[in-house]
């Protein structure tokens, strides 16, 4: 046998037993599970004597997925649902750890009774059952997570710090590199997402009201573009084509106001904000399809307001919108359980996950076209789901 057919042979052989990660994790998507902090009261409020936070791995090569639950990994649903990262390769996890409970805590930003943090941890995925194997120091608060294509670095959104710091990844080791400074603290940088050719990136400055735009071509390096966008910009993402930078605003957070996400084409010289759609009241976080022609939006609509508030409502929204050229519109809107956190779509786009805060629930809706539909399938969570990552190899 050649040396070529013998690599081969050994491929498929690694495939078949499952051990090779990429097509093990190909389908996985990952939920942080949080008991410490609950939304339901209507402000994030520390729970006393929590049980251990958790994470949920959910196996899409079947239907229902497999699930597989982890207790004791630390993570928080304050900030953007996107601080969970998967590796392009499917190896490992990062999980970011963004607050810790501290009695008699009182800093602004912060929930009363809590600190932040400042750890990612790593959770090795190719190993039964998936472990922790490190962790890497970063910026106050690590929030939204982003990894190069290449698998190489991945960025880390500080939201007490007003910073971003670059996390090596070599194998299954991780290293803390630069932390860049962006803006003051209490403008809270949140998210942020990498251009598939990895040569820029764009931060969400949620107070201040920009995304800011960073080049990866030699380093990292703070450019002084700022794009104004509709509202406070929370997660923000680039589209698997490169063309667009997306982002989603609230404004002053008032029930039933509408919001929108902004669209930023990035191949425009320079670079510019061309569109704001409006999707409804309380955008927490959104997704876009592998394909890049659906993005999906997860609304409050209320649903977080205290039990006695006027403008409370029982159920939340996701609303759907479709590519059209350097835009999105709206083509569905549909309600969903109250607080929905995260929201991803599974790497061959076929399904779509929405975190239920309160039920403690993932909800699990079937993609045909350019519409959804619930399955009605639920997956019962040890927490309060707080974060979501979708593995889409080579994003």
């Amino acid at each position: 046998m050649s040396a070529k057919r013998q690599r081969t042979a050994w491929l498929i052989v690694l495939v078949l037993a499952g051990l090779c990660p990429t097509a093990a994790n190909a389908q996985l998507i990952i939920s942080g599970n949080e008991l410490k902090i609950d939304l339901n009261p209507g402000l994030p409020t520390v729970v006393p004597n929590a049980g251990p936070d958790s994470l949920s791995l959910l196996d899409f090569s079947v239907f229902p997925p497999k699930v597989r639950h982890l207790s004791g990994i630390p993570n928080t649903v304050i900030g953007p649902p996107s601080n969970i990262a998967i590796t392009p390769n499917g190896q490992l996890a990062l999980i970011a750890s963004s607050l810790k409970v501290e009695a008699g805590a009182k800093l602004t930003g912060v929930p009363p009774g809590t600190v932040p943090d400042a750890t990612v941890f790593v959770l090795d995925l190719t190993v039964d059952p998936p472990k922790v194997i490190g962790e890497a120091k970063t910026g106050r608060q690590p929030s939204g997570i982003s990894i190069t294509p290449d698998g190489k670095r991945a960025l880390v959104a500080n939201r007490n710090g007003g910073s971003v710091t670059v996390l090596n990844i070599a194998g299954k080791s991780v290293t803390t590199g630069e932390t860049l400074e962006l803006a003051k603290p209490e403008d809270q940088v949140s998210d942020v997402a990498i251009s598939p050719d990895g040569k820029l990136a764009l931060v969400s400055v949620t107070e201040a009201g920009y995304l800011a735009v960073v080049d990866l071509t030699d380093g990292i390096k703070l450019t002084p573009r700022k794009l104004g966008v509709f509202g406070r910009p929370y997660r923000c993402v680039i589209t698997p084509d490169g063309a667009l930078g997306i982002t989603a605003g609230t404004g002053r957070g008032e029930t039933p106001d509408t919001d929108a996400i902004s669209i930023v084409d990035l191949k425009a010289k320079p670079m510019q904000v061309v569109d704001h759609v409006p999707i409804g009241s309380g955008p927490e976080s959104f997704e876009i399809s592998p394909d890049g022609k659906l993005i999906a939006a997860v609304l409050m609509n209320g649903s977080n307001l205290a039990a006695d508030a006027p403008q409370r409502t029982q159920e939340a929204l996701i609303t759907l919108l479709a590519r059209r050229g350097n835009t999105y519109v709206r083509v569905q809107q549909l309600p969903t359980g109250r607080i929905p956190e995260g929201v991803a779509f599974t790497s061959d786009g076929k399904y779509l996950v929405v975190q239920c805060h309160p039920d403690q629930q993932l909800r699990i809706y079937k993609v045909n076209g350019e519409k959804i539909e619930d399955t009605g399938e639920r997956v019962a969570v040890p927490g309060r789901p707080s974060a979501l990552r979708a593995a889409i190899p080579g994003r």
